[in-house]
């Protein structure tokens, strides 16, 4: 694999507000498994961990937001529920998994649809902020504002479920 091929989307943080309602859509159970493919500085792993009781496994390529992730970890002292993995995706066993946290692009939301095919056990949940799966039909789909007194920031929130 090509180094360019690593890095697959940019970095953008999502809001706090969505990946709560994100979770909340994804029905997190304590004691489920959630992985989030390009975890950034770890707050979807930690609020998944903190306020849904799961057990989270970021996965992040770059290693400056990795550290970031690390020190939000031990700062919330959730270091026994919540693992940070420098890793690029595709070689992150997802067999585990109960829930999985997309924030990525339509195109790698492609490349990284037949290893999620591959992996996933049946009912696991898949969540993805802004970009659908295509080929696959979103058991829900919900247009969720961040801030409805201004009508905006709208986001489109995608749940697909592994048959």
């Amino acid at each position: 694999m090509e180094a360019h091929e690593l890095f697959i989307a940019p970095y953008v943080p999502s809001p706090l507000p969505v990946i709560r309602q994100m979770l909340i859509l994804a029905e997190l159970k304590p004691g489920e498994v959630f992985f989030d493919l390009g975890s950034g500085d770890g707050r979807s792993v930690i609020m998944a961990a903190k306020d849904f009781g799961a057990r989270a496994v970021g996965v992040e390529l770059r290693e400056d937001l990795v550290k970031r992730a690390l020190s939000s970890v031990y700062e919330h002292n959730l270091q026994n529920r919540v693992t940070i993995v420098n890793s690029d995706m595709f070689g992150v066993d997802l067999s585990s998994a109960n829930v999985v946290f997309l924030y990525l692009t339509t195109s790698a939301n492609e490349k990284v649809r037949p290893k999620l095919k591959a992996e996933l056990k049946k009912g696991t949940r898949v969540v993805s902020h802004d970009y659908e799966i295509v080929g696959w039909k979103p058991v829900e789909v919900e247009n969720f504002c961040e801030n409805p007194k201004l009508g905006y920031p709208s986001h489109t929130l995608y749940v697909y479920k592994k048959d």
